[in-house]
């Protein structure tokens, strides 16, 4: 499971008190401060430009093909019996998909 976290933010209090010495209250604060996953973010996944359904399903069947001989017998066949449902459930939520 991932989680976003905030990238680029350092919280440099070192205990002192700054309205006492007169400092702003956005001080410290980091302008370039990100949200990002935390998954993508340890790994450095890069985003991949969106692809159209044709590219999808072109995609998905080189997909099925190079994985379907590393499977053993038993999750072959269920693994052809799933894969058609997810793809389309995959196909339909594409525009809102990030890859």
């Amino acid at each position: 499971m991932s989680r976003w976290v905030v990238q680029g933010a350092v919280n440099g209090d070192i205990g002192a008190n700054p309205s006492a010495e007169g400092a702003d209250e956005d001080e410290g604060v980091d302008d370039q401060a990100v949200k990002v996953v935390d998954i993508v973010d340890t790994f450095r996944l890069q985003e991949q430009p969106a692809f159209d359904k044709k590219q999808f399903i072109a995609y998905i069947k080189k997909f099925i093909k190079n994985l379907t001989p590393k499977l053993d017998a038993e999750k072959q066949e269920s693994f052809k019996e799933n894969i058609e449902g997810a793809t389309k459930f995959l196909l339909g939520k594409l525009k809102d998909l990030q890859l």
